[in-house]
């Protein structure tokens, strides 16, 4: 994964991505560009840039983690919590959403997107790392993503305890 990714004109730190979906121009009728967008990137402070490349493309590019109902994929270098989305008072979404995203911005603010998928599913796949959502009986299907290894250490053999006192 590079460090910097650049977004049209902008260079942006790989850690200040939090999360990347598709774009759909034709849900924006008023944007003035002739510009083939494909993707919003979604930053740490909830700016986004949009790009051409599709998020597919990108995500696997950065090994971001998919959240195929969704079409948004994380980026596994983000702290994430999740919660249970209920509707409550007068914001009745007109999509089924389950679960809430969460993370802090750089000021330590909180951050959310809704989610469709459901908020174990979530969990797994954002904040565990798991290549894919827990099954009906809540054990993960497949193993989680490989954890970087550590330097190796050198094993110094010691002599008994034993050989020790007697020579």
């Amino acid at each position: 994964m590079s460090d910097t990714v650049t977004l049209g004109k902008r260079l942006v730190p790989v850690e200040q991505i939090v999360l990347i979906e598709p774009f759909d121009p034709s849900a924006h009728p008023r944007m003035q560009t002739h510009r083939p967008f494909k993707a919003r990137v979604v930053l740490r402070n909830r700016d986004s840039i949009l790009t051409e490349e599709p998020a597919e493309v990108f995500a696997e590019a950065h090994a971001f983690r998919s959240l195929p109902e969704d079409a948004v994929f994380t980026n596994p270098e983000i702290h994430f919590s999740v919660e249970v989305f209920h509707p409550e008072g007068d914001f009745n979404p007109d999509k089924a959403y389950q679960s809430r995203l969460l993370w802090r911005d750089f000021d330590g603010n909180t951050q959310s997107k809704l989610l469709l998928t459901k908020p174990e599913d979530v969990l797994a796949i954002a904040v565990r790392g798991e290549r894919t959502a827990p099954d009906q009986s809540g054990t993960a299907e497949a193993a989680q993503e490989p954890q970087p290894k550590a330097g190796r250490r050198r094993s110094r053999r010691q002599a008994p305890r034993a050989a020790l006192a007697q020579g």
